[in-house]
C-alpha cells in the first residue's frame, strides 16, 4: 500500500502531507508530485542536500554504435544498470533522506526504487525530471543523423546548447524547466537531504548552471550511470556543487 503525497497550499507554501508513514511503502510504485506550490521566491534558510544521480544503464546506453536515447525510449535497467543502481544506493544507505525523486521514465524509476528501499521511502516522480525530447533522432545512431539530417546536425554541432534535436528540445530548454525544478524541491525540503534520479542532459543542464558555464558548454559535463552528485543548496539558489559524478562505486562492474 502506498501512502498518497500532496503538496498543499497552506500559511506555510509548499508543506508536503503525507497519509500515513512509510512502514509498509513499496518502493517501486511511484507517486507524481506537482511543484505548483512551493514557494520558489523564498529560498530555504538552512541548507539543504540534494544527492543527484544519473540513472542505472539500459541497452541502449551500451549498445555500439551509441544509440540516442531520449524520453521517448522508456527502457528498463538492464543487468548492469541494477547492479549500478544497488551500489549508488549502498552508497546512500547512512544518508539520513527525507524522500527520493525521480523522473516518470523507467530507468530512473528503477534506479530510485533502489535508494527509497533502504530508506523505507516512497519514490516521488517529478515530471519536470523527464530526460530531453531528442525528437526525430530518437533511437538513430549519430552516423544515421548525419547522413539523414546534414544540415541541421551541422548546425547542432556548431550551436551547442541552443540548437534542438531536430523536432525536440535543446539544452536550454531542458535547463529552463529543469532548474525552477530542482530549487523547487530544495524549498520543500529546508536543512534536509533528498535524492533525486534525474538524466544525462537533465544533469547536465543542472550542473553547467550551478556553475555558471555557457550551456554551450553543458555537453562536456561527465555523467556516469550510476554515478552521484551532491549539491548544496543554502538560500542562494540554484545552489553549488560539492561532488561532481562521483563514481569510485562503480569500479569493477564494466
Amino acid at each position: 500500500m502506498v501512502s498518497s503525497v500532496t503538496v498543499v497550499k497552506s500559511s506555510r507554501p509548499g508543506t508536503v502531507r503525507s497519509s500515513d508513514d512509510h512502514s509498509s511503502v513499496d518502493p517501486i510504485a511511484a507517486r507524481s508530485v506537482s511543484l505548483g506550490a512551493a514557494d520558489v521566491s523564498k529560498p530555504p534558510v538552512r541548507t539543504t542536500w540534494i544527492y543527484l544521480l544519473r540513472h542505472g544503464a539500459t541497452a541502449a546506453n551500451r549498445a555500439v554504435p551509441y544509440r540516442i536515447q531520449g524520453r521517448g525510449s522508456d527502457l528498463d535497467l538492464d543487468e548492469l544498470g541494477r547492479c549500478q543502481a544497488l551500489r549508488a544506493a549502498e552508497v546512500l544507505r547512512t544518508i539520513a533522506l527525507e524522500a527520493v525523486y525521480s523522473s516518470p521514465l523507467r530507468r530512473a524509476r528503477q534506479t530510485a526504487a533502489e535508494i527509497a528501499r533502504l530508506h523505507r521511502l516512497e519514490v516521488r516522480v517529478v515530471p519536470e525530471l523527464v530526460e530531453a525530447d531528442v525528437g526525430a533522432w530518437e533511437g538513430l545512431t549519430w552516423e544515421e543523423v548525419e547522413q539523414r539530417d546534414p544540415d541541421h546536425f551541422a548546425f547542432f554541432l556548431a550551436n551547442p546548447g541552443t540548437v534542438p534535436y531536430l523536432g525536440g528540445e535543446s539544452f536550454q530548454d531542458v535547463q529552463a524547466r529543469v532548474l525552477p525544478a530542482l530549487n523547487a524541491l530544495a524549498t520543500l525540503h529546508p536543512g534536509g537531504r533528498i535524492a533525486v534520479v534525474a538524466h544525462n542532459v537533465v544533469n547536465r543542464a543542472y550542473l553547467a548552471a550551478l556553475l555558471n558555464l555557457p550551456i554551450s558548454q553543458a555537453r562536456g559535463l561527465p555523467q556516469a550511470n550510476g554515478g552521484i552528485n551532491l549539491i548544496r543548496h543554502d538560500g542562494h539558489p540554484p545552489g553549488r556543487i560539492v561532488t561532481l559524478n562521483a563514481a569510485l562505486h562503480l569500479e569493477g562492474l564494466e
